[in-house]
């Protein structure tokens, strides 16, 4: 009698430790799955950054994806002033990749961006361009004085435009020609009007310079007529997606991002 009450005590025993490791496996499963579940969540993360550059971070952004199919980048490409002023308005954005630090620090300063969030990347330098088929005779800053018209970013909110009219400035130009400028509001809404014939020159980077076939380098502007062309990258400080866009803002600092940059005429910082 005891030695079946024992047997079956045993049989039991054993059929718990079963069920309970079924159990324990299952719940380790799901466990498993719901992690890679998180690592292959989609997310959506948006840039703001300067115009100029658009090339260069489109194609970093092709890299990145192959690297992170669970996330898509969408830029917002504009005049880094512009953006700045969304940015402190409250647009939903994951990071700010500027053409000026003045705009970038606006934001440090309202404390949208962390300090140790934000990093000088490259710089850039400014040119005088005209048309590919130019009869003007238009060799140097000086000689915008013989201009009809004159394309150049809005100083207030296009930081090219703000360096150019440092430069004119410095040059004693700016009073002479100030009546002949147009005004873009963005740098490559300036590449565009010098590109189609509207104007006779534009002052842009050297960077959009490059893209064009349609325009040609005339001059480039000394470093002391101007303030430092320095383009910072910083995470905003409400992103929703915060480990996402620093994996980003990391990724931009790397090697092949670093080259990419360089590729498409922009400077390393010394």
């Amino acid at each position: 009698m005891m030695k079946k009450f024992y047997l079956l005590f045993l049989t039991m025993m054993l059929v718990l430790l079963a069920l309970s490791g079924c159990s324990t496996k299952e719940h380790t499963n799901k466990t498993e799955e719901k992690k890679q579940a998180d690592s292959e969540k989609k997310v959506e993360l948006t840039i703001s950054a300067a115009a100029s550059l658009q090339d260069a971070l489109t194609d970093i952004k092709a890299d990145y994806e192959k690297k992170h199919p669970n996330v898509t980048i969408n830029y917002n490409f504009g005049a880094s002033g512009a953006l700045q002023q969304q940015i402190s308005q409250g647009a939903p954005v994951d990071l700010f990749f500027s053409a000026a630090e003045d705009k970038f620090q606006k934001l440090v300063q309202e404390g949208l961006i962390k300090e140790k969030n934000g990093k000088d990347l490259v710089g850039n330098d400014l040119v005088l361009v005209v048309p590919k088929n130019s009869t003007k005779g238009i060799k140097t800053f000086e000689d915008l004085t013989n201009a009809d018209k004159i394309a150049l970013g809005t100083p207030e909110s296009v930081p090219a435009g703000q360096y150019g009219k440092q430069t004119l400035d410095k040059l004693n130009v700016w009073k002479s020609i100030e009546g002949k400028v147009v005004f873009g509001k963005d740098v490559r809404q300036v590449l565009t009007y010098v590109e189609t014939n509207n104007v006779d020159a534009g002052i842009v980077y050297k960077t959009d310079a490059l893209t064009s076939k349609k325009v040609k380098i005339v001059a480039t502007a000394m470093d002391n007529t101007h303030d430092p062309i320095i383009y910072p990258a910083g995470v905003i400080k409400n992103s929703t997606h915060s480990k996402e866009t620093q994996l980003f803002y990391d990724y931009l600092q790397n090697e092949q991002s670093m080259k990419t940059l360089e590729k498409y005429g922009f400077k390393k910082l010394q």
